[in-house]
């Protein structure tokens, strides 16, 4: 009897173990799902809730299974070679087309940087009439102290309760109005088009995937680096890091269905269409109670600054890897990339005098950018010089370039109408 329950508590401690393993590789995948919340999914987000009701909801979902394939494999990219995405095209192209490519990223991060700044300041502008340039530079300050003074494991933390508050946010929200959960639960795995509903679509399609996340990815992966020699370990480091990608991608996707559900529960059913944020926030007021307008715009603050903190690491990864060195803003090359990511960003938005346009702009030079990152992404991951044995499989290539190739399309159509 003795001996059976010594047993027992063997088994369990084993688990308990287990479990408590697994929650350490959690954390590399929250910082990336922040770009899949940043404030140009809301605006999608809310224009296809008000529009087309709970009927767009099938869209998140497709686009999160996309995301999770793609930034799965560049996880992989920086588990196998010890090197972010772009210390590898430093590495293995050559030189002069390494920087090329290089360049195009970190303007699209900087791009990024400018759409996240006008998110937070336009929440700002919400809470505490801050004119959007002013609102602009102190996000700039506040991530810039975030990305400089604190270590991976920090901003980590810092950055995954920004997502738990945003999360709650939305909770609330939903709370105080009455969603239609069958509707719903029938909306997101039954893929239908509404008349007029294509460009939303891939706004939505288009806002999920973006380079800076690709590129981010592969570098705080590193974070998680224990033993790469033991082909054992390799191995359960690329299990655990598609549970965290799941798990991360998974919050993603309720936060951004999130968004559909309570447009669709308000500005829908009361026949509002609705275009930009600041409209969104001021139309919940009426509708649901002007908790709901405060509780929007805080969920929104809360985004930007996140989202701008993970383009600026994206940015200073990028413009690292262009020396092949690694993200470190202790370092020269990575203070650098961040400059170079904020400053011209905070430039831009001097001139800027419709926000919304300038969010639409911007997204024009990530669609631009995006094929160049996807494709690089799937050359170095399908290369046996670069990940060895754990190369693309055949069928994961053809799965792979078929997404990339579904994304450069759908991208560029929407560069076409914009």
């Amino acid at each position: 009897m003795i001996k059976k329950l010594k047993e027992q508590l063997t088994t369990m401690h084993q688990k308990n173990m287990q479990v408590s393993e697994v929650f350490r590789y959690i954390g590399p995948g929250i910082i990336v799902t922040v770009g899949f919340i940043d404030p140009g999914n809301w605006a999608a987000n809310l224009a296809a809730g008000a529009s087309f009701g709970y009927n767009l909801l099938w869209v998140v979902t497709l686009s999160t299974i996309m995301l999770i394939l793609l930034q799965h494999n560049v996880a992989h990219l920086g588990i196998v070679t010890g090197r972010c995405l772009s210390e590898c095209t430093y590495q293995f192209l050559p030189r002069w087309l390494s920087r090329i490519l290089l360049s195009t990223a970190g303007i699209a991060a900087a791009a990024t940087a400018l759409a996240e700044f006008i998110g937070a300041a336009i929440a700002l502008k919400m809470l505490f009439h801050i004119p959007l340039l002013w609102g602009s530079i102190l996000t700039a300050l506040v991530c810039t102290g975030m990305l400089v003074t604190n270590s991976y494991n920090k901003l980590e933390k810092i950055i995954a309760g920004f997502v738990s508050l945003i999360a709650l946010a939305y909770l609330a929200e939903l709370s105080m109005v009455h969603i239609d959960w069958p509707l719903a639960g029938r909306s997101w795995v039954s893929p239908t088009l509404p008349n007029e509903s294509m460009l939303v679509v891939l706004s939505i399609l288009g806002a999920v995937i973006m380079p800076h996340n690709l590129f981010l990815h592969s570098e705080i992966i590193q974070s998680r680096q224990f033993n790469k020699q033991d082909p054992a370990i390799m191995r359960k480091q690329l299990r655990y890091e598609f549970m965290d990608t799941i798990f991360s991608m998974g919050i993603g996707w309720a936060i951004n269905s999130a968004m559909i559900l309570l447009a669709a529960a308000t500005f829908f059913v009361e026949g509002i269409e609705v275009t930009e944020l600041e409209q969104a926030q001021e139309l919940l007021v009426p509708l649901i109670g002007p908790s709901a307008g405060v509780i929007f715009a805080i969920a929104l603050l809360f985004a930007g600054f996140a989202s701008s903190a993970t383009a600026g690491m994206a940015g200073a990864s990028i413009f690292a890897g262009m020396f092949g060195e690694s993200y470190d803003m202790k370092d020269f090359h990575s203070r650098v990339g961040l400059a170079l990511t904020y400053v011209p960003a905070l430039i831009l938005i001097v001139f800027i005098q419709d926000s919304f346009k300038a969010l639409l702009v911007s997204q024009m030079f990530l669609s631009l950018q995006l094929p160049i990152t996807i494709f690089l992404q799937l050359y170095l991951t399908g290369s046996y010089s670069v990940m060895g044995i754990y190369k693309n499989r055949k069928s994961t290539s053809i799965m792979l370039w078929s997404i990339g190739i579904i994304v450069t399309v759908m991208n560029i159509y929407l560069l076409c109408v914009a």
